[in-house]
């Protein structure tokens, strides 16, 4: 199984940037997938934030297990990481996310105030791994398509400020990865989510990581989307995708059948999941 690397140059000049530019700004949100809130966390990132107040914010939460997700956010504020799950339209109001910062940054605000200093809009600045769905986010945000919206991971190239309302401004940022990924199984969790290219990776591998988390962990989700018989369940991983490709009607063309697996996993078409697994207890 090939290692899953991606760590292209305008990445790296990103991370530059935002180290430049966290001294002007208030708070981060730091946008994680629901289906990989531990894996989606880039550790540049953390590195670089801090103790800057910052916001979890949970996206793609729709396609994620409501079960997991309430876990986590649990987890994160156990740590003293204010954290809500929005879904992959990001219904979500400015007015809830200015009333969340004000409330995070209540006493910088204050101080501010009794100093007689005029009020102003707070400054947040949005981080995350690509296609985690920043610029769908901040089109709701400002209420209008000013961040270019995709489903592949790189869309947005540059930093850029966008108004969101008088109390809050927002300064947008490529998603980043970084340099090495500490275990296989994170990558794969990245490449089956779709935050790296997919010509970056051998399909057939991450098929056969996403055939093997069902089985473990959604045992009736391949079953009820590809029509497996109790026989097919008894396969290793690599003959049930043999199978599947078979009963999709592709012949022996795996690599095609692979893609198609990803893909049904990335729609939610195996229903909800998260790959990062959080017991409801745990609160380290």
């Amino acid at each position: 199984m090939a290692t899953i690397q991606w760590f292209p140059g305008h990445m790296a000049k990103t991370i530059r940037q935002l180290e430049e530019n966290l001294h002007v700004v208030d708070i981060v949100f730091e946008l994680v997938d629901a289906r990989i809130p531990d894996a989606s966390r880039n550790p540049e990132i953390e590195r670089l934030i801090k103790d800057k107040p910052h916001l979890m914010i949970l996206t793609k939460s729709d396609l994620a297990d409501p079960a997991q997700t309430k876990n986590w956010i649990a987890h994160f504020k156990a740590m003293g990481l204010p954290a809500i799950a929005v879904d992959s339209k990001a219904n979500i109001t400015t007015k809830t996310v200015t009333k969340i910062a004000q409330s995070i940054l209540g006493d910088k605000l204050a101080a501010e105030q009794q100093k007689g200093l005029k009020e102003r809009p707070i400054r947040a600045i949005t981080v995350g791994i690509p296609n985690v769905g920043k610029s769908t986010l901040l089109n709701r945000l400002v209420n209008k398509r000013v961040a270019q919206v995709g489903d592949t991971p790189g869309v947005t190239k540059g930093q850029q400020w966008l108004r969101s309302s008088s109390k809050l401004s927002l300064l947008d940022t490529p998603g980043i990865l970084w340099p090495k990924f500490e275990d296989e199984e994170t990558g794969q969790k990245l490449a089956l989510t779709g935050a790296i290219k997919d010509k970056r990776f051998a399909s057939d591998d991450v098929a056969l990581f996403a055939l093997h988390f069902f089985r473990e962990t959604y045992p009736e989700a391949l079953p009820e989307r590809y029509k497996l018989s109790d026989a097919d369940l008894d396969l290793s991983d690599v003959d049930l995708l043999l199978a599947i490709t078979k009963k999709i009607g592709m012949k022996d063309d795996y690599d095609r059948a692979s893609e198609r697996l990803i893909q049904d996993t990335r729609k939610a078409k195996l229903g909800r999941y998260t790959l990062d697994r959080m017991d409801g207890d745990r609160n380290d």
